[in-house]
């Protein structure tokens, strides 16, 4: 009982899956239906005209040629040419027009997961390797490009090619019709037995290849650190196992459908060679015409074409269907962290920040912060210490909402920020991270960070306040340099200042945060930041996580951390009074 059960429920998913995935192609052509109606049209058109030459035959071979008729055998002739020359035509418009829709489809359901992506929150990214989602916009969509560009197109014309097939064969002669069709039922039942097994293969490759790209991407990331430490052996040998158990997911894979090719093929020979025997009786005992006959050879060759053409996509549809699943899965996530449904107005920051008995953990039961109770007034500039593992960046992260406390609020202005929408809330907040990112473009276009209404001037500006003006001015290109992906032709100090440029620029008056922005630069880059923090604390509320003394004796509070509970709490004089 419990094993019927366990399969009945099994099955109910892969229907409930089966209709997702349906959806997800369904929603993603439907902007383009009208190609595919033009296309479909033109599709069946090329499916009626496959069935013209075998029946011209047949007429032919009945009619003109024993009765010698050449006008008749004629105009038969010039029906035949006409028949494939439309067809021709056809063909090429219905595959330019599905795989035009198809295109333009998939660029839209790119850019739609994409989209999607860049809405998920920080623990998303956890969860999710890098790797893991350039995958999924890489080899995912690839294998959809190949459902919807070519599988579809070759399903579709084969599918309704068979059933015109079968209408004619059944018109002509309807015994030699079940004859030929005998072998469909062993077909179809064999196709069933071949299904799962090749989708449940097509699913373990593509797993193994996610996880062969996801290993490659983080040994190359870290290739100075398995340099150092002399791991190329472990990581060959590491990526050896993981490329051999894809050699065999493969060559598992490969194997299902090698036989299931060869088993349909066989079973083709055996139909045609049935069809000849019988069929010859038949001619012989006079309920078939021998114009039938050669018009069923073809017919069946070409009912047989489609199936066995079904079946070759068949193993593409898996794979692709496989990957459609993840990418509907993908697009199913839904962020933890999401904006109201109506948000409070976020007028001008004032930076009034208050923490209300904040309690918050990554992981059930292992606490991170406990109890935090904590009120900044607008201006005020406090500097957050304590050993690693104290809770100082979870701060930063609740403050930037990368998380929401399982207890407590965190108020912004008086309001909580929960009601915010999450673009107000990011413009109030200047984030200031302690691993500096820099990405591919320019150093104007690094700090200005794709916002347009940043002018020059602006970005110049932001730079002179952050000191990172007279690094930049020494660059061949100056504001135009260029800025290699990472920011790999810049000093850990050059980034740093670049982020801090970035956060002045925009958010120019909010509150400012900084999560052990100097904890790994020079003593020089960090003296350019400490004199820009001098002037940029003035009257502007500001968190800074720091270790290092320099970083937190002008702070007008200093708060420490022990065990994620605010251990002392002062300025930097009365915390030295007290010892």
């Amino acid at each position: 009982m419990k094993l019927f059960r366990r399969r009945e429920a099994s099955a109910a998913a892969h229907k409930s899956q089966d209709a997702a995935l349906f959806w997800l192609i369904a929603t993603t052509m439907a902007p383009y239906w009208r190609l595919l109606a033009v296309g479909l049209v033109l599709l069946i058109g090329v499916a009626v005209l496959s069935v013209v030459p075998p029946y011209l035959l047949k007429q032919a071979i009945d009619g003109p040629i024993p009765a010698r008729d050449a006008e008749a055998l004629w105009l038969l002739a010039g029906l035949y040419a006409g028949a494939v020359l439309l067809s021709l035509f056809f063909q090429f418009g219905q595959v330019y027009l599905l795989q035009v829709s198809g295109q333009r489809a998939l660029a839209d359901l790119r850019r739609r997961l994409f989209g999607h992506m860049l809405t998920q929150n920080v623990d998303f990214f956890g969860r999710h390797s890098v790797g893991e989602l350039v995958q999924r916009l890489t080899g995912d969509i690839d294998q959809l490009n190949a459902l919807l560009s070519t599988s579809v197109v070759t399903v579709l014309t084969e599918a309704v090619t068979l059933v015109a097939v079968v209408v004619v064969m059944f018109l002509v002669n309807w015994r030699l019709a079940l004859l030929s069709l005998a072998i469909l039922p062993v077909l179809v039942l064999v196709t069933r037995q071949f299904r799962r097994r090749i989708r449940q293969a097509s699913s373990a490759e593509r797993t193994m290849i996610g996880r062969v790209s996801q290993y490659v991407n983080e040994q190359l990331n870290g290739i100075l650190l398995v340099q150092l430490f002399r791991r190329e052996p472990v990581s060959a040998a590491e990526f050896e196992v993981l490329n051999g158990g894809y050699r065999r997911t493969l060559i598992r894979q490969r194997r299902f459908s090698a036989l299931f090719l060869a088993v349909l093929e066989l079973m083709t020979a055996f139909a045609l060679a049935s069809l000849l025997y019988w069929g010859g009786r038949g001619v012989l005992s006079g309920w078939a015409t021998l114009g039938e006959l050669v018009a069923f050879v073809q017919l069946s060759e070409r009912a047989f074409q489609p199936i066995l053409r079904l079946s070759e996509q068949y193993n593409q549809v898996q794979v692709s269907l496989a990957s459609a699943e993840r990418v509907a899965n993908m697009l199913g996530s839904e962020p933890s962290i999401r904006g109201p449904l109506r948000p409070a107005t976020l007028g001008a920051v004032h930076g009034s920040v208050e923490f209300k008995n904040i309690e918050f953990a990554y992981k059930p039961d292992e606490p991170v912060l406990r109890g935090i109770s904590l009120t900044i007034p607008p201006g005020q500039s406090v500097a957050v210490v304590g050993p690693t593992g104290a809770g100082k960046s979870s701060l930063a992260a609740l403050m930037a909402r990368f998380y929401d406390p399982q207890r407590g609020a965190i108020l912004l202005d008086g309001e909580d920020i929960r009601n915010l929408r999450l673009s107000d809330l990011r413009r109030a907040i200047a984030v200031v991270p302690q691993d500096p990112i820099c990405i591919a473009g320019t150093i104007a276009g690094n700090i200005r960070l794709y916002d347009s209404r940043l002018t020059d001037a602006q970005v110049r500006h932001a730079a002179e306040l952050a000191n990172a003006a007279a690094f930049i001015e020494k660059m061949p290109e100056r504001y135009d340099s260029e800025v290699l992906p990472g920011g790999s032709n810049l000093s850990v100090g050059q980034r740093q200042l670049l982020s801090l440029a970035r956060a002045i620029a925009l958010s120019p008056s909010g509150v400012l945060v900084l999560d052990e922005a100097t904890s790994s630069i020079d003593t020089a880059t960090e003296a350019l930041i400490q004199d820009a923090l001098e002037r940029l604390l003035r009257r502007r509320t500001s968190i800074v996580i720091a270790h290092r003394l320099t970083t937190i004796r002008n702070a007008d509070r200093i708060i420490v951390l022990q065990r994620g509970k605010i251990a002392e709490d002062g300025t930097h004089a009365e915390l030295l009074a007290q010892g």
